[in-house]
């Protein structure tokens, strides 16, 4: 076992090594390295302008392994063959064949190296070559001649996703007069990022450096464009899930890509290689990655329109650590402990089973316990697992859990009278309501929502598409709610982070276009109904594109079906990649706090899960069990992990991605409101409604509070789809709306509530100040609360006047405002 102080001298080792700015790195003093490992095993190279990657490996004494790239000696066998940058990049010198011999600290390992090609002649391809090398130079960035009306008027497309409006761009304006194919050297194409003459962008490359040659050669050649050439089917991008012991330190990433017609090329050099967050991580132009803080972040590349990604994680200072065994409850917990473990982080203890009723009942049914409820869980004899899962079986389906969660189904599919009437967002949330109750699958309450037709007030669920009117509203819509894909950004360009194109986003439109709309029968009644006419045009090609679906799956139906029942039926299949992982991370974020993806509606390659293990098996499970969402919710809140405390320890008080402890959540609009009604005692009178309806209950966002308390609290205006409408966090005007506000001021008020009963009930006043603390905070007060609270309502006008101000400050408390 290293020492706790090699760890800070190899933090400072790597901080102050040159080789963060190219020179070659040392291993620290006191770090052993036992074994060597090298990727690729071996290393072909094909023409000049071939080269790999090197990714050496040290594994140390204490099991870690060490990015050595940068400290390894390098040295080629025949001298000649190759050259070697002090980032481990190999490019050919000579043909022929040989071996790199790569030493560190006593160790040694050879890589055979085979190179020919370097004096043959080699057929620039403007797909394959010259447009990878502009995209690296910049040439067709956002901030450059991608930009939408290009740069000083040059334009290419965005990002290099249009070969062929790119090589006419080059060609064809200003009558090719950015070539000299005599001499390619005074070539505007190469002078001026070269500069050779003066360039907005700045100096871009050199001569004799490996983009200046390739383009070169491609204008000496006749600049041809070779629109048949393989494009690139996928990247890798390697080594996936490393970790980096300490902030300070690096690992280099090498991204392979793999054509069309099965060819692999190291493409390193002209990949994008970024990070999600840089406050932790930090990548280079090279792809060198450098750890800044502890945490995980997730690595992106990008190269020719494909994507990989992984998660890095940095470690930080653990050698003190070790992983105390833990109770598993489920195989939940298995999946979570086993990444935990992984990165040295120890799960929290369970809350107690006061916090773990109030929790529950707040996530599963949207309000909290009652006192009595409470009081009847927790006098149960059962052990405490045993009745915890017997309440989680109690609530989930309860009359309460169905209001809750047709509240947050009547966010997501937008009742709101402004789109479809009183009458239409009343009928749309019943139908919701009826579906919540029965347990209705979720592949077939999709498929019901994307496919009905009839009236808007007989069928509510076709009141969907009376909302969305449009084929691409309706499209970009459902992607995100039913795929959690976000299919808006490639509207007019090429997704600038995922695979989708430009093309794909009216192909897949185009299964909405054929939606009829016609008044009914009764005022503000509206019939939707399939037409079998029409079809989608793609505005900026002015050309009729044919539905089509942006990846394939065999699980389709007929080409006879309707438009949107096709559409429907690829969407719910058990083979599509993003449905139920789409709705299970919904669910997970809700009962957890924090999705496994986030946000939860931009699944992407840019975006892995934090436990992608946990993530399939949920979703698998999911499926399995034919898409039962009462189940899922069951499994989740029956496991260990959803039932951690809030409170840290000292080896995971920094986590808020991989649910080692409970994330405190302020409670939604809807919830506190209930909630403080429930708390209070009060019968709830809100307008326009019979009295005792709950917030959640309620058939759109038009119903007023005094003061406005929903809006203020961030209940969604239900305009879209996007989970980012409903606000979560926390402002001054909530904090003015809670002390000077009509809701609890009433509430507490109230002659006839709880607190009053608890007054005229009881004669000690201890026994008040415990059960105002059972009724709000739904857990009993310790003993400095009773002291502190029996001294207020003594220095109180009345006892009932100290009971109440008592309460209003548990209810201004963060423990009652905060699910934890």
């Amino acid at each position: 076992m290293l020492h706790r102080s090699w760890f800070w001298l190899l933090a400072a080792a790597a901080i102050c090594s040159p080789g963060l700015a190219g020179a070659k790195e040392n291993l620290p003093e006191g770090a052993a390295v036992v074994r060597l490992d090298v990727q690729p095993a071996s290393i072909q190279l094909g023409n000049r302008y071939d080269y790999a990657q090197l990714l050496v490996f040290g594994e140390l004494t204490n099991g870690q392994r060490l990015d050595v790239t940068r400290m390894v000696d390098v040295q080629a066998a025949p001298a000649e063959l190759v050259t070697v940058s002090e980032r481990g990049l190999v490019r050919p010198a000579h043909d022929g064949a040989g071996e790199l011999r790569l030493r560190l600290a006593g160790l040694e390992i050879g890589v055979p190296v085979t190179v020919a090609g370097t004096q043959a002649a080699y057929t620039v391809s403007f797909v394959q070559d010259v447009m990878p090398a502009m995209s690296k130079l910049g040439c067709n960035a956002g901030t450059c001649h991608g930009a939408k009306d290009g740069k000083n008027g040059f334009k290419m497309s965005l990002r290099g996703y249009d070969p062929v409006y790119d090589h006419r761009a080059l060609t064809d304006d200003l009558a090719g007069r950015r070539f000299n194919r005599a001499v390619p050297e005074q070539s505007l194409m190469l002078l001026k990022p070269a500069g050779g003459v003066p360039h907005v962008g700045g100096v871009k490359m050199h001569e004799g450096e490996p983009h200046y040659e390739i383009l070169r050669a491609w204008i000496a050649q006749g600049v041809k464009l070779d629109q048949g050439a393989p494009r690139v089917a996928r990247i890798e991008l390697a080594p996936q899930n490393p970790m980096i012991a300490l902030p300070g330190m690096s690992q280099q990433m090498r991204v392979l890509a793999t054509y069309s017609d099965g060819r692999v090329r190291d493409v390193t050099a002209e990949a994008f290689v970024a990070s999600s967050l840089t406050e932790k991580l930090d990548v280079d132009a090279t792809g060198l990655a450098t750890a800044v803080r502890r945490g995980e972040a997730a690595v992106l590349a990008r190269y020719e329109g494909a994507y990989a990604s992984t998660i890095v994680t940095v470690m930080g200072d653990r050698e003190q650590f070790v992983w105390q065994e833990t109770p598993e409850y489920t195989w939940v917990d298995t999946l979570v402990y086993d990444k935990l473990k992984r990165i040295k982080v120890q799960p929290s203890e369970v809350c107690s089973d006061e916090d773990f009723a109030r929790r529950v009942y707040l996530d599963v049914t949207g309000i909290p316990p009652a006192p009595e409820v409470l009081q009847e869980f927790l006098s149960d004899a059962r052990p405490s697992r045993e009745k915890r899962d017997a309440l989680v079986d109690r609530l989930v389906g309860s009359a309460d859990y169905v209001e809750h969660w047709t509240n947050k189904w009547s966010d997501l599919l937008m009742v709101n009278r402004k789109f479809l009437s009183v009458k239409g967002a009343w009928a749309l949330r019943n139908w919701i309501r009826e579906a919540i109750a029965a347990n209705v699958p979720y592949d077939q309450f999709a498929y019901q929502v994307l496919t009905a037709s009839g009236s808007t007030f007989e069928n509510p669920p076709s009141a969907y598409l009376r909302t969305l009117r449009e084929a691409d509203a309706a499209m970009e819509n459902s992607t995100q709610l039913f795929l959690g894909v976000r299919f808006n950004c490639n509207k007019c360009h090429d997704h600038p982070f995922e695979r989708w194109t430009q093309k794909q986003y009216y192909d897949l439109a185009a299964y909405f276009v054929q939606v009829g709309r016609k008044p009914g029968n009764v005022q503000d009644e509206e019939v939707i109904f399939d037409v079998h006419s029409g079809e989608m045009t793609n505005p900026l090609s002015g050309q009729v594109v044919p539905p089509s679906f942006p990846y394939a799956h065999d699980d389709v139906l007929p080409a006879t079906a309707s438009r949107r029942e096709q559409f429907a039926h690829w969407v719910i299949s058990p083979q599509n990649q993003y449905f139920a992982t789409s709705f299970v991370n919904r669910i997970w974020s809700y009962l957890l706090g924090v999705g496994l993806i986030e946000p939860v509606d931009d699944i992407r390659a840019g975006n892995p899960p934090s436990n992608p293990e946990l993530l399939h098996r949920l979703t698998g499970e999911f499926v399995a069990h034919g898409f039962d969402v009462q189940h899922l919710i069951r499994l989740i809140c029956k496991s260990r992990v959803y039932q951690h405390a809030v409170a840290t320890n000292a080896w995971n008080d920094d986590d808020e991605i991989n649910y080692s402890h409970a994330l405190a959540r302020r409670l939604s609009a809807e919830t506190l409101y209930d909630a403080i009604q429930v708390a209070t005692g009060t019968q709830r009178k809100l307008p326009g409604v019979p009295n005792g309806f709950r917030a959640a209950q309620l058939p759109d966002s038009a119903v007023e509070l005094p003061g406005g308390f929903l809006d203020v609290f961030g209940k969604p205006p239900r305009e879209s789809a996007c989970e980012c409408e409903r606000a979560s966090g926390v402002v001054l005007g909530q904090a003015l709306t809670l002390v000077n506000g009509p809701i609890i001021a009433d509430a507490i008020a109230d002659p006839n509530n709880r607190i009053t009963t608890i007054v005229q009930s009881q004669n000690d006043n201890a026994a008040v100040v415990d059960a105002l603390f059972v009724s709000i905070l739904c857990r009993h007060a310790r003993p400095d609360e009773v002291a502190t609270g029996v001294q207020a309502i003594g220095e109180a006008p009345s006892r009932l006047e100290g009971a109440q101000d008592l309460a209003w400050a548990l209810i201004n408390s963060p423990a009652f405002l905060f699910n934890h």
